[in-house]
């Protein structure tokens, strides 16, 4: 069984809706979640001139090995409305692979840890909510030492 770690996020219509309306497509197509960060309320990262985040982390057990997974999450989010334009642009529903075991992966289609954690707040902050002690496989760092020198500012707030 893997364990995977997924970043879920929306800023277009009811975002709560859609990170609900998400985790219950995760759980049918990819595999249980055994748990769920609270949800958390962010300005918007990188491109600013859009409406705030709404982002939860999920952590999932399942069969699925990591390129079916990807495979799972881009037909998800194509089912719920996502179209992809610009990097950084408003969406509908965005899910991220954060960690997959302990996995290091580098596909064309994957990369495994997501490449930006240590860089953004509203990752770490749900992600230390869940498991502060999670070492990262490249950096060697706990999540909660990441959360402590992460560079991004932007205030993360409880949703909930």
């Amino acid at each position: 069984m893997n364990t995977i770690y997924l970043l879920l996020g929306s800023n277009i219509g009811d975002s709560k809706k859609m990170l609900l309306q998400a985790a219950k497509k995760i759980e049918k197509h990819i595999g249980t979640i055994a748990r769920k960060s609270s949800m958390y309320k962010t300005a918007a990262w990188g491109n600013t001139l859009q409406p705030d985040f709404l982002n939860q982390v999920l952590i999932v057990y399942s069969a699925l090995e990591a390129k079916q997974t990807i495979q799972k999450i881009l037909q998800i989010e194509k089912d719920m409305g996502r179209i992809r334009t610009i990097k950084n642009a408003p969406r509908i529903i965005d899910i991220d692979i954060l960690f997959f075991n302990k996995e290091i992966i580098h596909t064309e289609e994957l990369t495994v840890p997501h490449i930006e954690i240590k860089n953004r707040r509203f990752v770490l902050v749900p992600l230390n909510e869940l498991s502060p002690h999670l070492k990262h496989p490249v950096l060697k760092s706990s999540i909660h030492q990441l959360l402590l020198y992460c560079p991004d500012k932007l205030e993360v707030k409880k949703n909930n």
